[in-house]
């Protein structure tokens, strides 16, 4: 975690979801709340508290009482307050009272929810307050989310993310809310909010009327209040698969939604696949083993540059290009020094530029054994990919107001406005030299450069700079082999991971270029049972950023746990991950344990992705959406000079229309197999033989042992009459059928073709039952019959509870499908006995 100097810079943080201007209340109290009531409220609940530091404490201002406050037991998230008002409000303002001077307590990053329900509140403020004695006053979102009408709360929760010492507890001293609680102001909204409730409500019970088969009910009450349970669409699949038990018409009504684009939204929601391939190349020249080089792309040509790097004896100063279109490797320089070009290096960084086609180099590792005060300038190069010709921009970038000489930093390009940004990276000083490793190393903060002026800036010193204390210079807590990445669109920087001497920084900061506020997106602080559910920290993650899909590609590799860098190890594995920007959640897409043994650099058999490694590098083409990972450092103990020059490509894929479509297809035919084979067991073989077989996916194990155990429901017959097979015991183990209470195992559901309905909202109360229905079956006449007029002792004794089985099977199919629709066109995913409590 940062420290308390490096987050944000010192004007108050900017919110997507209220302007959350914060005002100076000497000046601008006055004019800005005086029209708004000071509205009472009672502390509602609250997550923990410290001694004598009481949630009611917050009601009282007493700024010269350090005591007078309300203080979390730990800063380990969630800590919060849920204030309660006396009566429903339009809360405009949240003022906050200080203590009398600055306090390491004080929230430095904060959000506020508000709702007329607890468990039902939607975010109005975010913020941050400045460390010193001025209470501050921050505008909440007063109105929904389109704008149309005021919001009334009745419950409102703040939240700290963040304190001034990030060490140190959450503290509130005082909260005041200003606002509308007169039923004047309240009633038009209210009335609004209380109206969608009742129709949630009916709607509700028209859900309940309708699973339980009270079809009198449930049309009476359709009737009365003109409300529709769904969208006409799927109600006539409701028709169609359920009450009438027309699979085929309920097939082609599903195709015909996929073919909509009805369960794209679903599909969008789902994890990517991936899917990795080693590239053959054609040329017979290829750049040789190496890590610790660069890699550039250019997507409009679809070329791949590299530079450099350290094969295990020395550094290089090739310069290669790869042709995509032709899958060729060209060497452009053997020695890019010969011809006015960099010279050999290892850990520098390089960014293309789209606009001039231009490739920016900077910095490099140098050993000890080499450093002298001559040889250690920053220099700084330009390679122009249209004339084929380097140029040496400047000869040391910290004479100019750049940084100093450094390496394992990153470099981003804001090609909109001409700027490349350097954050990080390890200083090589002559101070260095003379002291070995006794003192702290240096890092360098974050800079950018104008490529149209050729100016350098300096943004944020590194927090343990000398001038990082003075308070008009602002600092942040620097690092190497971190992510950095730049969104062209949100015009943010994100700065994800790295290392800081022994320390795994496990921060996600996000600066914005052009408001000039450095933001934290995370806090991890994680407790003994909560599990970590984003990249580990180390010195192998490699991002990309695709800001069209507003997402952020980490690629994990081997670990420095415990200096353990054999592959051979448990720790070694390969992992990727996704970080959706709009949601703010990660998510894992695979982890991959690698097994295969590199004995001198060739592997034993063929593998099917990367080994771990360090020291490689990726690029990413986010035209064709594609990922080009090269070479690398496997971190073989046994083989120390040991590097990889392996390429490959990895792509991540959606499921696509045809495997949803494939995938229902699947669950109607065999539900309607299952009715078959109550009735007939010689047509059922042939319709799984015939019609199911043909939506499986005959390559894949696990789904060909399904189709398979679904043949033994023919021969679980509790009659002794051929040709009529009534269905199991609805008590008896079966692991490939869905049990009477709509409970599915997943293993079953996403074994079909891994698409992920194991998220369903549906409980037990989900399914339609009652013991009165009667099931309409006309449209399989024969089956029906069969079904009817079984002569079996249970069947004619069940018959009842026989029809309700059918049709709770069929309803549960209903379910699962349209949870793969657009959730405002079908029935509410609560039910009405969840709200009875006994």
């Amino acid at each position: 975690m940062t420290d308390s100097a490096s987050i944000e810079s010192s004007t108050s943080p900017k919110s997507d979801l209220s302007s959350n201007l914060s005002f100076n209340m000497e000046h601008k109290y006055a004019s800005t709340i005086a029209d708004n009531e000071v509205l009472k409220y009672e502390i509602h609940r609250y997550s923990s508290f410290s001694t004598n530091f009481y949630p009611e404490n917050i009601l009282m201002d007493c700024p010269n009482d350090q005591t007078s406050r309300w203080s979390a037991h730990t800063n380990n998230p969630p800590q919060y307050l849920t204030l309660k008002l006396k009566r429903p409000a339009i809360v405009q303002y949240i003022k906050f009272g200080k203590f009398e001077k600055p306090h390491v307590c004080n929230i430095k990053k904060f959000r506020v929810f508000g709702g007329l329900e607890e468990n039902n509140m939607v975010p109005i403020a975010e913020g941050g307050l400045k460390n010193d004695a001025i209470p501050e006053v921050f505008k909440l979102r007063s109105r929904t989310e389109d704008g149309s009408e005021n919001l009334a709360i009745l419950f409102l929760k703040i939240v700290p993310l963040l304190s001034w010492g990030p060490t140190f507890n959450f503290s509130i001293w005082y909260v005041e809310l200003h606002g509308q609680d007169d039923p004047m102001y309240t009633s038009p909204c209210l009335k609004n909010y209380n109206k969608l409730r009742e129709v949630e409500i009916i709607k509700l019970c028209l859900k309940h009327f309708r699973q339980q088969g009270y079809e009198t009910a449930f049309k009476a009450l359709q009737e009365q209040t003109k409300i529709d349970l769904e969208h006409k669409l799927i109600n006539k699949l409701h028709t169609c698969l359920v009450v009438n038990g027309n699979f085929e018409k309920a097939e082609n009504f599903v195709a015909d939604c996929v073919k909509e684009g009805l369960m794209d939204e679903y599909l969008e929601r789902q994890d990517y696949k991936h899917s990795w391939i080693m590239q053959d190349v054609e040329s017979v020249e290829k750049p040789g083993t190496r890590g610790g080089h660069q890699l550039v792309m250019d997507t409009k040509k679809s070329v791949i540059y590299l530079y450099g790097g350290w094969d295990g004896f020395q550094d290089l100063s090739d310069l290669w290009m790869y042709n995509i279109m032709n899958n060729h490797w060209s060497l452009l320089y053997e020695h890019s020094e010969k011809f006015n070009g960099p010279s050999p290096r290892s850990c520098h960084k390089m960014i293309f530029d789209p606009v001039s086609e231009n490739i920016f180099m900077l910095g490099r590792y140098l050993d000890n054994s080499i450093r002298t005060t001559d040889y250690i300038k920053s220099d700084f190069f330009l390679y122009d990919t249209r004339q084929q010709t380097w140029l040496q921009i400047c000869d040391d970038t910290s004479q100019v107001g750049g940084p100093h000489l450094v390496y394992d930093h990153q470099m981003c390009i804001d090609a909109d406005k001409r700027t490349i940004y350097i954050f990080g990276g390890k200083i090589l000083t002559p101070r260095s030299v003379t002291n070995s490793t006794l003192n702290d190393p240096e890092y360098s903060g974050l800079f950018s450069y104008h490529i149209a002026t050729n100016t350098w800036t300096q943004i944020f010193v590194d927090c343990h700079h000398p001038t990082a204390s003075k308070p008009e210079v602002l600092s942040i807590k620097s690092r190497v082999t971190h992510c950095m990445v730049f969104h062209n669109k949100d015009r943010k920087l994100y700065i994800y991971g790295g290392q800081r001497g022994k320390e795994d920084m496990e921060d996600f900061v996000t600066y914005d270029v052009d408001a000039q506020v450095l933001s934290v997106i995370n806090k991890n602080n994680f407790g003994c049972n909560e599990i970590r559910n984003e990249p580990p920290p180390g010195y192998t993650l490699r991002a990309t950023i695709d800001s069209d899909r507003n997402e952020i590609y980490v690629f994990s590799s081997l670990s420095k746990l415990k200096d353990r860098r054999d592959m051979q190890q448990i720790d070694a594995s390969n992992s990727f991950w996704v970080y959706c920007i709009k949601t703010m959640k990660w998510s894992r897409i695979y982890t991959y344990r690698h097994n295969i043994c590199h004995i001198t650099g060739v592997v034993k058999k063929e593998p099917n992705e990367p080994c771990p490694r360090y020291a490689h590098q990726m690029v990413y083409d986010d035209t064709v959406k594609l990922h080009y990972l090269f070479g690398g450092n496997p971190g073989k103990t046994s083989l120390p000079q040991l590097r990889l020059d392996d390429f490959w490509i990895l792509s991540l894929e959606k499921p696509k229309r045809e495997e949803i479509l494939k995938h229902c297809r699947f669950l109607i035919r065999r539900l309607h197999y299952e009715e078959i084979a109550r009735v007939d067991s010689f047509k059922a073989m042939q319709y799984l033989r015939n019609r199911i077989s043909e939506v499986i996916d005959h390559s894949n194990e696990e789904q060909l042992n399904k189709f398979h155990k679904l043949a033994s429901l023919i021969f679980t017959s509790n009659t002794k009459e051929t040709g009529r097979v009534c269905m199991p015991a609805l008590n008896q183990e079966n692991d490939d059928q869905e049990n009477i209470s709509g409970e599915e195992t997943n293993e079953t559901t996403e074994s079909n073709c891994n698409i992920d309905t194991s998220k369903s909202s549906s409980s037990n109360s989900d399914n339609e039952s009652s013991k009165s229905v009667v099931v309409n079956l006309t449209n399989e006449p024969e089956n029906s019959n069969k079904i009817l007029n079984c002569r079996n002792a249970n069947c004619r004794r069940d018959r009842p509870d026989f029809c309700h089985e059918i049709r709770t099977r069929r309803a549960f199919l209903f379910n699962k499908i349209v949870q793969l629709m657009p959730a405002n066109m079908v029935q509410p995913t609560r039910n009405l006995s969840d709200f009875v409590v006994i």
